[in-house]
Order: structure tokens, then sequence, then C-alpha cells
């Protein structure tokens, strides 16, 4: 773990990060010393600072630490968490903050094989998101109703839950984002009012373009979901998944879904 840019697992008890979820992150995947497209993590990450008004690390010196930090830790998870910084008493953002940055390394998770070939079993969560379109699309650090989303099962073959806004909209998973294929056309929900914009979901919208699909980033409903012809998720980690059961539903045929893994892992890269 570096903290600053220095060896260390300690920050102070008096980041705003830690008081009040003030601060942003990004997941990376690290596989033989790389991690899959960091600039364009890196480049989300700075624009989440900047909607958060968050004083960004620079680039080149987030670059270089990675460098060193893929040199020690060759696989596995790589987080980075970018807070305000220290904070002072009260909610307002002290005017002259140095933000806190951190990098953490998880042992690369273990998931079934089959999951990514003959697709994953999904459920509806009970919790629904709130509504904040200036946070919307932001990775911050208030991921409470995520948690609490991931809390509501504990059945282990059961491996993403949705959720939906208060109007009945589907957004995402909990960790992951939802695409939709019915009738040639690629669905995926807008998030101009909640949710997470992931690196993903971005790279499975330019697949699309350069391959001169029709897409449509619109409000979904759980019927339009039901209804498709294939429904997959993405994130880093897992990177796509197709889903092969929600509630009564029940799907088999994943050819799009397995073309698009094999594009994307193509072009996996830094």
């Amino acid at each position: 773990m570096l903290v600053n840019g220095k060896s260390g697992d300690l920050i102070s008890i008096r980041d705003r990060g830690l008081l009040y979820g003030d601060g942003v992150f990004r997941t990376m995947l690290a596989r033989n010393g790389h991690a899959l497209h960091s600039l364009l993590h890196l480049q989300k990450l700075q624009q989440d600072c900047t909607k958060l008004g968050i004083t960004c690390p620079a680039l080149s010196r987030l670059a270089d630490e990675l460098k060193t930090l893929l040199v020690q830790h060759p696989e596995g998870i790589i987080k980075l968490i970018v807070t305000r910084g220290l904070a002072t008493r009260g909610y307002a953002p002290p005017p002259d903050t140095e933000p806190t940055h951190i990098w953490d390394v998880t042992p690369l998770p273990s998931y079934p094989d089959e999951w990514a070939s003959e697709g994953v079993i999904v459920r509806v969560c009970d919790i629904r998101l709130s509504e904040q379109p200036r946070l919307a699309g932001v990775k911050h650090l208030n991921r409470l109703e995520n948690v609490l989303a991931a809390a509501e099962w504990s059945d282990t073959n059961i491996a993403e839950g949705l959720l939906l806004n208060a109007q009945g909209h589907v957004i995402e998973g909990t960790r992951s984002n939802l695409f939709v294929l019915r009738g040639g056309v690629l669905y995926t929900p807008v998030l101009s009012r909640c949710g997470v914009a992931g690196v993903q979901r971005d790279r499975v919208l330019s697949y699309a373009t350069s391959h001169k699909m029709a897409v449509k980033i619109c409000d979904l409903t759980l019927a339009d979901v039901l209804s498709a012809d294939e429904v997959f998720l993405v994130n880093s980690v897992i990177g796509v998944w197709p889903v092969r059961t929600l509630q009564t539903k029940r799907w088999g045929d994943f050819t799009f879904t397995h073309r698009l893994q094999a594009q994307m892992a193509q072009k996996d890269g830094v």
C-alpha cells in the first residue's frame, strides 16, 4: 500500500475521506505487471475529482507510482483512492486542502469459470438508489447503498444484484454496469441522475460505435431487461458476464456477449 506516494497503511483520523466519504476511487485489474486500461482509469479519476472540486494529483505522478507498485505486485486488484484531504470541523471544505491519495492491492478474486461462459444468476435488490444529479456517474466513496444492497443475499450462487431507482428504472449492478441487447439494438441505462459510469461501460459503448451498432442510452424498466435477447454485466475485474437467470427469466443464447468478450479481451492493455 502507498499513501501519498510512500509505503504505509495509515491515514489521519481527520481525513475527509474517512469522515465524510469525501473522495473518489477507481479499481484496476493487474496482469503480468500491467494495469489494464490504466490511462482510462486515471482520466476517469481526474474527471470525477474535477466534478467534486477535489485537486487531483498529477496523472504523471500517479502513473509513475503505479509503475513502481506493479513491480512489487504484478498480479492483483489495484485500487486508487483520492480524498479531499484533512478536515477542519464542519462539512464545508477548507479552501486550501492537500488531497490524500492511496494505492491498495488485493489478490485476484476467484470466480467459477462457467460464470463467464454459461452466464450468471442475478437478483433484483430491495434497496432503491437515491438520485443526485451532481454525483451521477461519479465513482465517489459514498457507497453505502451498494453495501446495503450487497448484504441482502448470502447465496453464493447469485453473482450480482440489480439496483433500481425510486421510479423503477434499472440503473446498474451493485458493482457493475448493465447492457441489454434487443432486436439488434444495444441498450444501457442513462446515468444522469444516479449510478457509476465505469471504464468498461465506456469500452463497450466504443465497441458498439466502432461496429456501427445502434445504441440507446435511456431509461430501462425491469420489463425491458426481462424482454431482452441478451443481458450482460461489465466491470474492470469481471470483464463481461452474460446473465443466465433473472427472476423467472432464463437466457441460453449468448452469441453476442461471447463475441464481445473475445473482442474486449483482444484489446486489453495498459
